[in-house]
């Protein structure tokens, strides 16, 4: 009688305790710690184990759990309905197994009980439900006290109600988590696949070849590299391509452009400050080179860096530490380096605006990239890059580029380099309502800035070329349909004809009406 006394006040206890926890604002893993160490105390356990349903993958796992160690709870996964863990969660029904060397449902997944001990063990374990379904389950190992587990069994599904409700917080927390670490590891992979090969080293040149062949080399290193060329030549797509196929990639790529920063900012911004550092610096800030420890960072414009910056940037560069502006706690960081500059560096040092040492520091790995009018054969594959890029993102159907906007893309200069003509192509397909990119679709400098300065022509001669254009871009539509190019122009056939003659154009389109 007092023992049954003694048990019912120790029951009535545990769920005072449970109670208490379950109000109190602790974090979720803090509380089911807590729980487990109460049921512990409460009823004599060996061990315990709090397992979560994962609704998406079907898989069990151990959410919390008392007497085992980290390995061991690694180690007890289980599918819905295996074992006696898996068989009450897909039931929803409590299983009391006096003796579990008995039953042959018992996988000892965890790998916790000895052979001797499971002579000597009972098992209990009963469902946690949140609201019609079953979400988990609560099982103990206590040792073997006659076959009747009526009280334990009792008192333990109590506590499953009891709990539920944070449980179910507990499983929605780990499959967020899940899907979060899924759609992190889907879009790494697209980047990967994105930037696995830079857009601007796009072509046939050799010089472009070789360059790309280095980006290949340099990326599985951690050598800091510096990107020298005119703006718009490409250098932040190669930086990408660098980080995305480097062994950083999963960690943060942070990106800034120093011209951008005014300078009284920039050394907070690039290495933090402590709180009261400076008027508004109200508290503290982790400044990129923090954010981003364990990746890449990338300095675009890098001669626009003040003198007194490049002096905390070289140490960096050495030692890979720094100081927070109005701290004296030294920071360590694990960090690649990517700088780019489209000034020139070598004049910047000469009128001592860019420091020799950081300069040296910075170029381990130099990449130079050429502008776009040093390699003219690369502007044709760009051009069918960027119809077919802009043609996705606006939804429209490019079929193919006029020989004269070809002809005025391949002649032109490109002072802007690819972003320039990035720029065109976006322009020119917006523009386009008949599925091909004329000439007149171009911006008028293309027009006026020809190579070799060609002569202008007469109006006679622009009215010629753009009616063989539409001739021939009709023909392309319709596929050759000599007739209905010419009702779709508003002339006769016999009409089409003399003008295609006129032109030069294919004779022996077949007629398919």
């Amino acid at each position: 009688m007092v023992s049954r006394m003694n048990q019912e006040t120790r029951g009535l206890e545990l769920l005072f305790n449970i109670s208490r926890l379950l109000s109190s604002p602790a974090p979720i893993d803090t509380a089911l710690k807590l729980i487990m160490d109460r049921i512990a105390a409460s009823l004599g356990i060996l061990r315990g184990m709090i397992t979560i349903l994962n609704r998406a993958s079907g898989e069990i796992g151990i959410a919390e759990a008392w007497g085992l160690d980290d390995d061991q709870k690694l180690k007890g996964r289980y599918a819905l309905g295996e074992g006696i863990t898996g068989r009450v969660i897909e039931t929803g029904n409590p299983a009391a197994i006096p003796r579990i060397a008995d039953d042959p449902r018992f996988l000892n997944r965890t790998g916790a009980r000895t052979n001797p001990e499971i002579r000597d063990i009972s098992f209990i374990c009963v469902p946690i439900r949140g609201g019609a379904e079953v979400i988990g389950a609560l099982g103990i190992d206590i040792p073997y006290q006659g076959d009747s587990l009526d009280y334990p069994l009792r008192i333990l599904s109590i506590v499953a109600a009891s709990i539920s409700q944070i449980v179910q917080l507990h499983q929605m927390d780990r499959e967020e988590m899940e899907a979060l670490k899924q759609e992190n590891s889907r879009l790494l992979s697209e980047l990967k696949t994105r930037y696995s090969r830079p857009l601007y080293a796009a072509g046939n040149s050799a010089i472009m070849q070789n360059l790309y062949r280095q980006i290949e080399q340099v990326s599985n290193t951690g050598a800091t590299v510096l990107l020298l060329g005119e703006s718009g030549v490409g250098k932040e797509g190669i930086a990408n391509a660098i980080h995305y196929a480097s062994p950083r990639a999963a960690g943060p790529f942070i990106k800034i452009n120093c011209a951008a920063i005014p300078e009284g900012l920039i050394e907070s911004a690039l290495f933090g400050h402590e709180a009261g550092a400076f008027t508004g610096a109200a508290s503290r800030h982790r400044g990129y080179f923090e954010q981003a420890h364990g990746g890449s960072i990338f300095l675009d414009e890098i001669g626009d860096l003040p003198l007194a910056a490049q002096a905390t940037l070289l140490r960096v560069l050495q030692e890979r530490e720094f100081e927070r502006v109005g701290g004296d706690e030294t920071i360590k960081v694990d960090i690649r380096i990517i700088a780019a500059a489209n000034s020139d560096l070598q004049r910047l040092m000469r009128e001592n605006k860019f420091r020799e040492d950081l300069y040296y520091r910075l170029s381990v790995f130099p990449l130079a990239i050429p502008p776009l009018r040093e390699r003219k054969s690369d502007i044709v594959p760009l051009i069918n890059h960027f119809v077919e890029k802009f043609s996705s993102d606006h939804r429209k159907t490019i079929y193919s580029v006029s020989p004269s906007a070809v002809s005025l893309m391949t002649g032109y200069s490109w002072p802007g380099n690819v972003r320039e003509l990035e720029n065109c192509i976006e322009r020119a397909v917006i523009l386009s309502t008949d599925g091909v990119i004329h000439h007149y679709h171009l911006p008028p400098v293309l027009q006026k800035n020809r190579e070799g300065g060609a002569a202008r022509k007469t109006l006679q001669e622009a009215v010629e070329d753009l009616e063989r254009e539409l001739i021939a871009g009709e023909l392309r539509w319709t596929r050759g349909n000599i007739s209905r190019a010419a009702e779709n122009l508003g002339v006769s056939r016999r009409v089409l004809g003399l003008r295609m003659a006129k032109y030069g154009l294919e004779q022996g389109a077949e007629n398919r009406e």
